[in-house]
């Protein structure tokens, strides 16, 4: 809690209009997430709301599963449970390890990330009611893009 206290009056003091999580693997307090409601995003390597948490990739390796992939999400109270944005997938192959899988992953990472951004910035992106909304209008349960 003292780590969150201390990270708040950082970015507090920074003015910051989005804070991006990439990597972070901590979890935070509903505190520090209640603070900058609307302006936390997270990039998930799984397709929410499947997989929260870590080991994704061998997960979905060890239940058999015929795709795989990464959502960008807002970051609420809940572990890798808010409004997911938009998500990518990917295939998952017989002779797949998780190293295999986690790189397909990331080169989805590194497209759909830049472009939540860019929506995010141009004022396009929000979060309203717990729900994701891209030019006015609210996203599916899975995102921008989805089936």
């Amino acid at each position: 809690a003292a780590y969150d206290v201390e990270l708040q009056r950082a970015i507090e003091s920074l003015q910051a209009d989005a804070i991006v999580l990439a990597g972070f693997m901590r979890i935070l307090t509903p505190e520090f997430v209640d603070a900058f409601a609307g302006k936390l995003l997270n990039i998930h390597p799984s397709l929410l709301p499947k997989y929260k948490g870590l080991n994704t990739h061998q997960r979905a390796i060890d239940n058999g599963d015929k795709e795989h992939g990464v959502s960008v999400h807002f970051v609420t109270p809940e572990l890798d449970g808010g409004p997911v944005i938009i998500q990518s997938r990917v295939p998952v192959f017989e002779d797949d390890t998780a190293d295999d899988l986690a790189e397909r992953v990331q080169e989805q990472e590194r497209r759909i990330y830049p472009l939540v951004l860019s929506w995010f910035s141009a004022g396009r992106l929000k979060m309203l009611n717990n729900k994701a909304i891209l030019d006015e209008q609210e996203l599916p349960e899975s995102g921008y893009a989805s089936e």
